[in-house]
């Protein structure tokens, strides 16, 4: 299967979900290339962006497991 460059845009506005948030980027992480986090105080968000290289199967799940989260949303872009 071939791998695929994805950018995951996080908004967490629940901050009791990022414990489990942690969790499944750390299962993940053989496949990330690197995290950017942002706390967004005044709106009193998280934002996160994840850089990835895995195949699609792998960004989807992750993505769909994410979004599963209380107060979490997440977007994929990846690569054709």
């Amino acid at each position: 299967m071939e791998n695929k460059v994805a950018i995951l845009g996080i908004i967490v506005e629940n901050t009791a979900s990022v414990e489990a948030l942690n969790a499944l980027l750390h299962e993940s992480g053989e496949f990330i290339i690197g995290r950017m986090g942002l706390p967004y105080a005044e709106r009193r968000i998280n934002i996160i962006s994840i850089a990835m290289d895995a195949p699609q199967a792998v960004i989807a799940a992750l993505a769909e497991k994410i979004s599963a989260l209380d107060g979490v949303r997440v977007q994929a872009v990846t690569t054709e």
